[in-house]
């Protein structure tokens, strides 16, 4: 089975341009959960996935999946700019998620007040990135996304480990101000609430603009154009069969038999790689959010 959408499987919100550019000496008006950043500041596991440049294969799949939320679809779809910036949304996960990880105790607190004071002024009429259930959903396609594709190149985690990672994420969905509440107890109960879910998402037409935003983007950088094809291919395979149905992805032998030969190659050739290699994205998200901090200091 090639999508992420059973227990059988292997297992930020957007830190907008405006946010991470803000006029230096300008305060961030809203507070920082405290107990939170020193529950932050010692994970255990979580560091062998996150640590890796190839969860980043996974983010178009993960965006998919949050703006099949009809919630999330409206806000990014008003408050984003995914034409002419596609990367922005993946960029910016990137950073919340390597700082929260890696970060500092100040990098830390400053980041989660970027992100709460963008959510604030995320909201329409029927939507808000402050509604609970829609952050709810926003950090489990962070987990299913990102375990599911680590676990099927390295393979699979012993129960002891998988349990602490899943613990440990869910520090990052309590810091996206997700009440702990709402958080599933156990991987149990986490993947019954993700099958609960991807059986009423619904994909609407801002969740198929996006979609085309992040997938046919002209204004992507040629290199990244080059392998958009694959990208397309591999990204329909990841998602669950109605969801890849409803945004219009058609999945054949051909392109099924292309997902299974790239992920297997990539099982043999990505781990063999050095580690400085692999980590380099996150270096690089790490160096770009702290020299945002710096400007706003």
């Amino acid at each position: 089975m090639s999508d992420i959408s059973s227990e059988r499987s292997p297992q930020a919100r957007q830190l907008s341009k405006e946010a991470l550019n803000e006029k230096p000496g300008q305060a961030l008006s809203i507070a920082v959960d405290q107990e939170l950043i020193d529950a932050l500041e010692k994970p255990q596991e979580i560091y062998k996935v996150v640590q890796e440049g190839l969860l980043l294969a996974g983010g178009a799949a993960a965006i998919l999946l949050q703006v099949a939320n009809p919630g999330v679809a409206k806000g990014v779809n008003e408050h984003s700019y995914y034409e002419q910036r596609p990367l922005d949304r993946l960029r910016t996960t990137m950073i919340y998620v390597y700082c929260m990880v890696y970060g500092t105790r100040q990098e830390k607190e400053s980041v989660i007040a970027m992100v709460n004071k963008v959510h604030a002024r995320v909201k329409g009429p029927d939507y808000s990135a402050d509604d609970p259930h829609l952050q709810t959903w926003v950090a489990a396609t962070l987990y299913a996304v990102g375990t599911d594709l680590y676990q099927r190149i390295f393979g699979f985690f012993d129960e002891t480990t998988a349990e602490r990672i899943y613990r440990e994420y869910a520090l990052l969905a309590v810091s996206l101000r997700v009440p702990p509440e709402l958080w599933p107890k156990t991987r149990k109960d986490f993947w019954a609430y993700w099958n609960k879910e991807c059986e009423t998402l619904e994909v609407t037409d801002h969740a198929r603009d996006i979609s085309r935003g992040i997938l046919y983007n002209k204004n992507l950088p040629f290199g990244i154009r080059a392998v958009l094809p694959l990208a397309r291919v591999m990204t329909a395979e990841m998602l669950p069969l109605r969801i890849r149905e409803e945004f219009g992805f058609k999945s054949t032998k051909l392109k099924r038999a292309v997902y299974k030969v790239t992920l297997g190659l990539t099982k043999v050739t990505y781990p063999a790689l050095p580690k400085v290699i692999r980590t380099y994205p996150k270096r690089y998200y790490m160096k770009d959010m702290r020299r945002h901090i710096k400007q706003d200091a």
